[in-house]
């Protein structure tokens, strides 16, 4: 099967592609860092620090990695400095593996549940809208029957936004005029997907400021009323955020899980940013698995987080 079984070569070189200022980023501090040095020791630690804080890791997480490495180069004595993109990508790849990130190599969802009702959170901007229009396409093509709910009706061009992609797409979408009850919106998507037999309901909602509570007790009250069509809705809570907002994406984060279970995360705009890095501080932190990442403006840019793949190309050849 190759070494990336079902990932494909172009999604790998899509991938390579979407990561590569973040990984010229921070290879190139990387190089700063250990100039002049042949093994790995405290000044060469001390550079790292900084190498994976500058390049929004964030300081937590930065913390735990350097620490780890310190470990290795205890236990072993000698470590030269040729080995710490090899241990740096062991570290990584390890600390995803604990905070629940799961490697899919398709788009699906559980047979068990049906409809799968995901609700999508996020500021305006992030890149929302668009990751639903990707999502649904994705889901459809692997045989899902997909209905769009847009529940964000407070901005008539988030509305009309969602009905370009449904159509593009090839999607039902349920939606009422401007102002409307977002609950209503979302009860009447489930509700008519549950009729038409549909395996995904994907609901948008209003991405006015995270620090609004308006928007939070919004976002309870359409959870219960999508409760009485499908009682144990909705299955999943998506967090979009856009990575190249680096340390703001963590402020929206923290946001959004205070004030909803938030289980899964979509960061997007990875290909015009530095601050890819921003993905593995976040899952660390919040210990919420990333599910899926944006690499692009095709509809195909939308691709399925896997650990590996992503690791490695942020710190291979």
């Amino acid at each position: 099967m190759g070494i990336f079984s079902f990932f494909s070569k172009d999604k790998k070189e899509t991938l390579d592609k979407g990561l590569s200022k973040t990984k010229e980023n921070v290879f190139s501090k990387i190089s700063r860092a250990i100039a002049g040095k042949s093994t790995v020791d405290e000044d060469v630690l001390d550079n790292l620090e900084e190498v994976l804080i500058t390049s929004d890791v964030g300081v937590e997480t930065t913390l735990k990695i350097i620490s780890r490495i310190e470990e290795r180069v205890a236990r072993n004595k000698y470590m030269g400095t040729s080995e710490l993109k090899n241990i740096l990508r062991e570290e990584i790849a390890d600390l995803l593996t604990e905070n629940n990130t799961v490697d899919s190599e398709v788009f699906t969802t559980p047979e068990d549940k049906k409809p799968y009702v995901i609700m999508v959170v996020g500021v305006n901007g992030v890149g929302k809208t668009t990751t639903i229009g990707k999502l649904a396409y994705q889901l459809n093509k692997a045989g899902k029957k997909v209905y769009l709910g847009a529940a964000d009706t407070f901005r008539a061009a988030a509305v009309e936004q969602l009905v370009i992609w449904s159509e593009r797409v090839g999607v039902p979408i349920v939606k009422q005029k401007m102002g409307s009850d977002p609950a209503s919106v979302a009860f009447d998507a489930l509700t008519s997907a549950k009729v038409n037999n549909a395996d995904v309901v994907i609901i948008d909602t209003a991405g006015r400021l995270h620090n609004k509570i308006g928007l939070m007790n919004e976002l309870t009250k359409i959870k219960n009323v999508m409760q009485k069509v499908v009682p144990d809705a909705p299955h999943e809570i998506l967090l979009v955020l856009d990575g190249s907002t680096g340390q703001n994406a963590f402020e929206q984060a923290k946001q959004f899980t205070a004030a909803t279970e938030v289980n899964a995360l979509a960061v997007t705009k990875l290909d015009g940013t530095a601050k890819g890095g921003v993905v593995i501080g976040i899952s660390d932190q919040f210990k919420i698995p990333v599910k899926y990442i944006g690499l692009g403006e095709g509809i195909e840019d939308l691709q399925v987080f896997r650990k590996k793949e992503f690791v490695d190309s942020l710190f291979g050849e």
